[in-house]
């Protein structure tokens, strides 16, 4: 079974298992059979989420015999903080935060995501210093971004 092959069954077997706001983010195979699952959630993603799915889909796979020696393993977690936003959905969910946006053409920009459409998305962030200090709020095209981090702040 090929490695796509094999992505499409469990994609087809996780997606019942995504209940309330839980969506899929990514999913990779490792040549282990090693699945990787990345979800998260509207609402945040908890670990005994992550643990309730990946449980049920083992389950479940076990059942199926997919890998009759058993050979296979899951790991079901969110996206790390550090990892670029790859979903529209991703984007709604961050409006509010600061992010760190890098765009095709080699430039960056940092500010507040504060609108995200299917199209474009909207940061606000401030020019200058002090009495010259300016409020920009630039919109940029989502075709032009190469990716898009959130910036955690202490």
């Amino acid at each position: 079974m090929s490695s796509d092959t094999q992505l499409e069954t469990v994609q087809k077997l996780l997606q019942p298992l995504l209940v309330d706001d839980i969506f899929l983010v990514d999913l990779k195979i490792k040549p282990t059979n090693n699945f990787k699952i990345y979800l998260d959630a509207d609402s945040g993603l908890g670990i005994e989420k992550c643990i309730r799915i990946n449980r049920a889909l083992y389950k479940i796979m076990e059942e199926m015999g997919i890998y009759p020696e058993g050979d296979f393993s899951l790991e079901v977690s969110s996206p790390g903080l550090g990892e670029p936003l790859k979903l529209h959905r991703q984007y709604l969910k961050n409006i509010g935060r600061d992010v760190e946006v890098d765009l095709l053409d080699e430039t960056k920009i940092e500010g507040k995501l504060v609108a995200a459409d299917e199209n474009d998305i909207q940061l606000t962030y401030v020019e200058g210093k002090g009495k010259k200090a300016v409020e920009i709020s630039k919109t940029i095209p989502v075709a032009t971004i190469k990716q898009t981090k959130v910036l955690i702040k202490f």
